[in-house]
């Protein structure tokens, strides 16, 4: 195209409280605005589903941000499902100024709608289903989300450009209700933190009460049911009863389910692993970074994980990883000797726990096998080209 391609990024939040895949937005957008895109990013100020005070931002207003620019709508009347009624009523007026909209997230109210909004505005669309269309996740709430589908999340899978899918195990599991659907298999990028001093480190190590002779097992993710964490602890806890040595870091929360946060605290202060575990809470900016370069095993076996982020920045970070054959990068980990993949049985998960403990050299080795992977596959600057070649293909062969 002779101009620069205008792109909408609709998502129903990029608050922190929601995790990766939605803050991973954030440096897409950017990515995109450095192979010269005009980028817009609209969402909502929704900071939580319970107690939380929505985000302090500017609303409706163009927002400057690393190259893009972000329009935050009041998150209104309902709350809870993230749903904004000002931001559709924007979407309707503008969607003409655009050439494609990427909608992340399906079985949301206010990305359905702008599905809906797009296609009648004549706007080519992109949705990228964050797990949504996982067998696993649509248990959940399962009648009800069969009535979604049918009265929307259909309509919308049959009318999208494409569907992004993060892995190829994303894409093969995926529901389609009936549809046949054009596949973007692309994975999402991170961005490397900056190096870290051996003084930061250290420091780190000694804030969390982690000595410098044990090794530093971090989970870094939500605090959830399907993070695997009842898997993790009885893990470690026969690890532990074997005299190995270890120190448990467990950064993250759940804002959204303090009862279950809570009910994991419990059980490790009434365990064994309470004498060689911190709970750190939500990490972010240089705290994250000095926690990942301290780490020296990452391990999130979780039930089922359309990407895994977490898992992305601790490789960029240069940390080996255990992870499940449900986290669905699962394949390009175990390809490039980057951790150890079990399935999600706690014998399974022990033993590969115990091999990263007692061969240091090979955790490190793994390590930097990881570091090299997520460079060459985890890069927004070549996800960005991908994603904006694929757009033009669209765009140019819209009627």
């Amino acid at each position: 195209m002779s101009r620069s391609l205008r792109v909408l990024q609709i998502v129903p939040s990029i608050s922190l409280v929601y995790g990766g895949p939605s803050q991973m937005v954030l440096g897409f957008s950017q990515g995109l605005a450095a192979q010269g895109a005009e980028v817009t990013i609209l969402t909502t100020d929704a900071n939580g589903d319970v107690d939380q005070d929505p985000l302090d931002v500017p609303l409706n207003c163009a927002i400057a941000q690393d190259g893009y620019q972000i329009r935050y709508f009041r998150s209104a009347p309902f709350r809870r499902y993230k749903f904004s009624l000002g931001l559709l009523t924007w979407l309707a007026l503008y969607a003409h100024e655009f050439d494609i909209a990427h909608i992340h997230a399906l079985f949301s109210p206010v990305s359905s709608i702008a599905a809906a909004i797009a296609r009648s505005q004549n706007l080519p669309y992109v949705l990228r289903p964050l797990g949504t269309l996982d067998p696993a996740d649509l248990q959940k709430k399962r009648q009800l989300k069969r009535l979604y589908a049918a009265l929307l999340e259909r309509h919308n899978l049959a009318g999208a450009a494409a569907l992004h899918f993060t892995s190829d195990q994303e894409a093969k599991v995926s529901e389609r209700f009936g549809v046949v659907t054009r596949d973007w298999v692309m994975p999402l990028g991170v961005t490397a933190g900056d190096a870290v001093s051996a003084e930061a480190i250290a420091a780190t190590r000694q804030e969390y009460r982690v000595s410098s002779d044990r090794p530093l097992v971090l989970f870094m993710s939500r605090i959830d049911p399907k993070k695997g964490l009842d898997l993790l602890l009885p893990a470690l806890e026969q690890l532990y009863a074997e005299g190995r040595t270890f120190h448990l870091v467990i950064a993250g929360a759940n804002p959204q389910d303090a009862s279950y946060e809570n009910q994991i605290r419990a059980q490790v202060q009434a365990s064994p692993l309470a004498n060689c575990t911190t709970f750190t809470g939500f990490v972010s900016g240089e705290a994250k970074s000095a926690l990942l370069q301290a780490a020296d095993l990452f391990v999130l076996p979780s039930y089922y994980e359309n990407f895994g982020v977490a898992v992305a920045e601790a490789m960029a970070a240069g940390v080996p990883v255990v992870i499940s054959d449900q986290v669905h990068i699962w394949s390009g980990i175990q390809r490039s000797h980057s951790g150890w993949v079990v399935p999600c049985a706690i014998p399974a998960l022990t033993e590969a726990i115990r091999l990263a403990l007692h061969h240091p050299g090979d955790r490190r080795q793994r390590g930097a096998n990881a570091q090299a992977y997520a460079r060459q596959h985890f890069s927004w600057e070549a996800i960005a080209q991908q994603m904006l070649g694929a757009y033009e293909q669209v765009v140019h062969y819209q009627p």
